[in-house]
């Protein structure tokens, strides 16, 4: 009896043995875990979650290359640095010292108004906004270009995206950066933050939004020229950078508004560009020359952008541009017909 117990119990443990071999090999412990099959390893938490669509912000995936076509810009031109984009190519067609520290100026206003775009729900453009005596001083404070608003003064946010382009003023830049984000100091943090995902922090940083020289305000020519393509690709910026002359909405102060222009646009409209200019910004300081940023647009709606620093006028400037469109741009010129904005 004894003896059958015994074959009873090696039985039964055998196939208790058997049942673990077989569970051993379905299942690997942890010394074969790092030999298992990737197509077997299950997803954390965590990677489980990252693999559930989001809404993601949108990239800046823009940029332009030298090719063995990029040429040196034409010897008439007195700006210091310079680049030309063909826009579609991505390519650059000439430039000089285009990635070298530059003071950007007043063209600084391009990203200030294409971070408040993007920004703001386009029911906001309506919205009034009261001048603040901050707004005023700081301009007239750091002489620079004013809209002509005075304090006090009720004006709409969509006064302030033209004021701060076609007059360049200060007034209306720092009303709109402290609409937008309660102070200019925090505007600008949001600039610098902005450049961080357009991948340009590392060569341009902003200190203020209006272009004020100080030493830790810069860009480069092909930075800018990142920027004034990203706000082109804006409909709104778009509209202002491309506007000639606006009328702002009527208020106390101004009952039939205030008359402003891009001198830019307008002074360029009648030259031999091959081209029509439909977005341009300029700017100066002392430390910088005359700059400007513009794009143009051929008959056959190709697109280039043109950015230069370091001119000795502002006409002189923009015959800069004038003279590098006049030499990379195919002879197909087309009249253009300056447009007024009325509010």
């Amino acid at each position: 009896m004894q003896k059958r117990k015994n074959r009873w119990y090696i039985a039964v443990a055998a196939v208790v043995i058997l049942a673990v071999v077989l569970v051993l090999a379905v299942v690997p412990g942890k010394k074969g875990k790092n030999k298992k099959d990737p197509k077997m390893i299950e997803p954390t938490q965590q990677e489980q979650a990252s693999e559930i669509p989001t809404e993601t912000e949108e990239v800046f995936d823009y940029s332009a290359t030298e090719t063995a076509e990029t040429k040196s810009l034409p010897k008439s031109v007195v700006s210091k640095q310079g680049i030309l984009i063909d826009v579609d190519a991505g390519t650059i067609l000439a430039g000089k010292d285009a990635l070298k520290r530059m003071i950007p100026a007043s063209m600084t206003k391009i990203f200030t108004v294409l971070v408040a775009a993007e920004n703001i729900k386009p029911e906001q453009l309506d919205e009034l906004v009261t001048i603040s005596i901050d707004a005023t001083d700081f301009s007239y404070s750091n002489d620079c270009s004013n809209t002509g608003y005075e304090v006090d003064e009720q004006v709409t946010v969509r006064d302030l995206f033209y004021g701060t382009i076609l007059p360049s003023g200060a007034d209306s830049a720092v009303s709109l950066a402290t609409y937008v984000a309660g102070s200019q100091e925090a505007f600008v943090d949001m600039m610098n933050q902005e450049l961080e995902k357009m991948g340009l922090s590392e060569t341009t940083h902003f200190t203020n939004c209006v272009g004020i020289y100080n030493d830790d305000h810069y860009s480069t020519p092909y930075d800018m020229a990142m920027i004034l393509k990203a706000a082109m690709d804006n409909d709104l910026c778009r509209e202002v950078l491309g506007t000639r002359t606006y009328t702002t909405s009527k208020s106390k102060p101004h009952p039939d508004g205030i008359t402003i222009s891009n001198w830019f646009l307008r002074r360029i409209e009648d030259k031999d560009t091959h081209s029509e200019i439909i977005g341009a910004k300029t700017g100066f300081v002392n430390q910088s020359g005359s700059c400007a940023a513009s794009m143009a647009q051929t008959p056959d709606g190709k697109e280039y952008i043109c950015v230069t620093a370091g001119s000795t006028s502002s006409w002189r400037c923009i015959y800069d541009h004038v003279d590098i469109y006049d030499a990379f741009l195919p002879e197909t010129a087309q009249p253009f017909e300056s447009e007024e904005v009325t509010q």
